[in-house]
């Protein structure tokens, strides 16, 4: 268990969240269609429209909006057809990117991501060419509730998770991908503010970065696309070395 902080998954994440509260609420808006599109529109028999739901509240999502994405994808409103792809790739300095997206037009997407990638120091890559190097697991995202590393570590074992990403606000519980119903279930039940729970890809290896310069480009890089309207989900190996993480913060 590592049981640390990562300044770039938590910080910068947390900054970007925070900072696009209408990209967010479009993002879950789709994950609750599809859900609905694929599973029915009833939470109680749909555990990925539940889990969209609990996100959607989780961020003060409007009623109206939750049950409007619903409804589009039970088709009792007109709504657009949307296909999840996943793509893969590298940012500058060789760090590894895996984007989840949901499009309306594949063909569009994968054309202005490779021409994105190209411009800003990357390049697009074959299925597999990055994602040998992740792990699928279930990450639920809580507020520490002033608890310090140790005391959370040891609900976090409780939980049956079997990693933590602290920090003093908001820590990132981890756990095994056939563990993460029963882990967000532990969490919720006992009274924990859940702020997100979603499974991710995970790096086993990560890439430290200490150079000013090159820490600029790659959350550049991160933040196009992040902010693309076709990405759902970005994952990434690199993390910003704590020597230069205040240089970044402050740009």
């Amino acid at each position: 268990m590592s049981g640390h902080s990562k300044w770039a998954n938590i910080k910068h994440k947390k900054g970007k969240t925070d900072a696009k509260r209408g990209k967010v609420f479009t993002r879950i808006s789709k994950e609750i269609t599809i859900a609905a599109r694929e599973g029915g529109g009833d939470p109680s028999g749909n555990p990925r429209l539940r889990l969209a739901m609990q996100n959607a509240r989780a961020v003060n999502m409007p009623n109206d909006n939750i049950v409007k994405a619903v409804k589009k994808g039970t088709g009792e409103i007109e709504g657009v057809n949307y296909e999840e792809i996943t793509y893969e790739g590298y940012a500058p300095n060789g760090v590894a990117v895996i984007l989840e997206t949901v499009t309306d037009n594949k063909k569009r997407t994968v054309a202005e991501f490779r021409s994105l990638m190209t411009k800003h120091g990357g390049n697009l890559g074959e299925a597999n060419s990055v994602a040998w190097n992740f792990e699928r697991k279930g990450v639920i995202t809580i507020s520490t509730k002033g608890k310090s590393e140790d005391q959370l570590m040891e609900v976090v074992l409780e939980a049956e998770a079997d990693d933590l990403e602290y920090s003093e606000d908001t820590s990132r519980v981890i756990c095994p991908m056939e563990n993460f119903a029963i882990v967000n279930k532990y969490f919720d039940e006992h009274k924990y503010e859940i702020t997100e729970a979603k499974l991710e890809y995970i790096p086993k290896q990560t890439v430290n970065i200490t150079d000013v310069s090159a820490a600029q480009k790659i959350l550049k890089f991160i933040d196009i696309f992040e902010d693309h309207d076709d990405v759902q989900n970005l994952f990434y190996n690199f993390e910003i070395d704590d020597s230069i993480a205040d240089q970044i913060d402050n740009d």
